[in-house]
């Protein structure tokens, strides 16, 4: 498909402007196809704004619009004053030019915040693409929204705004062995000491959103709504309406991967649904299980990317459950997400290199096991 062949073409010139990014520019590269929202979390200084300006630039023909959100930002700094002409004549009517109503991609650094003046609209613009004001309702032709902020959200009213965005995707400094690479990119990114930059147009990406929509999620369904169950009876939080919208996702991965049909690997977009951190490696330990089992394929990059787990650090965790476990007012949820995490961290000891490493921690994690089976 000449489509994907020029997303394709945009996200491998992001991917070698910003060195170990890859993760983050191919789940972007997901949501312009599946047309959801992504959500960026991370330290400032870790190339945020900056990816998203360069996709921004590679959507040719699109308008987009850039804005860092404060307590004091007005409804006119997002969607446009109201129309000084219109108004003399009795209409309340919004003027749009240059603004979020208008635009192909929409980025809001350090979304959660936006106060209240602004935060009715701003839910139903990510929510069904629709800007609303006072008499006024018009449909976006907004492709994806992407938020970022350096912290989630403490306030539970901010906590709908979170829901807007089904991606998060935590955006860190890159590793240490990669800094010279890192180095360079931003050298030349720097000194505009680049290729020729390639492009795909919103049409273009309106096609492919359309043609995800024909994927045959028939071969995976079963195991989705297995995971749907297991991720509820961990704590994870999964609604009815997410559960669906997730399916976009998962149609998105097949289709990049130019299959008609999706296969198991194509889950592997379930492990960025998290609402805190604490989640992100017990929905890794759950996908990771049940995608490593697929023999199907073409498979996804991220869906094979497993990073080789450092024993310090699997050793701690597995002290800290093992601490954990010996509170006797734990609930029946608490305790399946030691369980989870458990599982999690039993299969990333399988990765290890280190045999003496290795069958240290794995007697460790025999003995928790015990004590878990001894008190049911």
């Amino acid at each position: 498909m000449e489509q994907i062949d020029k997303l394709d073409k945009v996200l491998t010139y992001i991917k070698h402007s910003f060195i170990g990014k890859d993760e983050i520019i191919d789940l972007l590269g997901i949501s312009l196809i599946a047309k959801e929202n992504l959500f960026l979390l991370g330290p400032p200084g870790t190339a945020k704004s900056a990816i998203i300006r360069l996709l921004s630039q590679c959507l040719d023909g699109g308008k987009n619009f850039e804005y860092l959100l404060t307590r004091f930002t007005e409804p006119n700094e997002i969607f446009g004053p109201f129309d000084i002409r219109k108004l003399k004549e009795g209409e309340l009517v919004t003027n749009t030019e240059g603004m979020m109503p208008e635009a192909s991609l929409i980025f809001l650094d350090e979304i959660f915040n936006a106060n209240s003046a602004i935060l009715n609209s701003l839910l139903t613009a990510l929510n069904e693409k629709i800007f609303r004001r006072g008499r006024e309702t018009r449909r976006l032709p907004a492709l994806m929204f992407v938020g970022a902020s350096n912290l989630l959200p403490e306030d539970e009213a901010l906590n709908a705004l979170l829901d807007r965005f089904l991606i998060r995707v935590k955006c860190d400094y890159v590793d240490p062995d990669l800094l010279q690479e890192v180095l360079l990119a931003g050298w030349n990114f720097e000194n505009k000491v680049q290729t020729e930059q390639p492009s795909v147009s919103p049409q273009e990406i309106i096609q492919l959103q359309n043609a995800a929509r024909q994927i045959d999620l028939t071969p995976i369904r079963k195991q989705y709504i297995d995971i749907i169950h297991s991720l509820r009876n961990t704590g994870i939080k999964v609604s009815d309406r997410r559960a669906v919208k997730l399916q976009n996702l998962i149609a998105a991965s097949a289709l990049v991967c130019r299959r008609k049909e999706a296969v198991l690997s194509d889950l592997w977009v379930l492990k960025y649904i998290w609402d805190t951190e604490e989640q992100i490696e017990i929905l890794t330990g759950i996908i990771d299980n049940i995608i490593e089992k697929d023999e199907a394929g073409p498979v996804h990059p991220q869906a094979l990317y497993n990073k080789v787990p450092n024993p310090e650090e699997v050793m701690k965790e597995v002290m800290f459950l093992s601490s954990k476990w010996q509170n006797d007012t734990l609930s029946f949820e608490e305790q399946n997400v030691i369980k989870d995490k458990l599982r999690y961290v039993q299969t990333r000891c399988d990765w290890m290199k280190n045999k003496e490493q290795k069958q240290h921690i794995q007697k460790e994690i025999e003995n928790l096991w015990q004590k878990i089976l001894q008190a049911i």
